[in-house]
């Protein structure tokens, strides 16, 4: 099975066990120039659709089909940090900073 046609339910079991467990893990002492970028390829990362760019997202993909241009990390809800600042760290990846220029499927808008 390719990255990009993860089965939903092997989708579900990443999330549920990286997320909690990458939640612990994260340190709030630490600024997000202290942490390393998120890779694309890393397991969560994949599994969630993770890109640098929201260009870039594939928009085939079914988990995928709420994406609309304008969504982007910078105007997520999950996003944390300096507004402005090109890298951020995110709820999603605990100890990671990911690309305010980027998407994954958890975006959901800011209130």
């Amino acid at each position: 099975m390719s990255d990009k046609n993860l089965s939903r339910r092997r989708f579900l079991q990443q999330v549920a066990v990286a997320v909690p467990a990458g939640a612990m893990l994260l340190d709030k002492q630490a600024g997000a120039a202290d942490m390393p970028k998120l890779d694309p390829a890393d397991l969560a990362a994949a599994a969630l659709l993770y890109v640098e760019d929201a260009a870039d997202v594939d928009t085939s993909n079914p988990m995928a089909a709420r994406f609309e241009p304008g969504q982007n990390c910078a105007n997520c809800v999950q996003i944390q940090g300096e507004d402005g600042a090109a890298w951020r760290p995110c709820a999603i990846f605990p100890g990671k900073v990911v690309a305010s220029a980027g998407w994954c499927s958890v975006w959901a808008p800011m209130p």
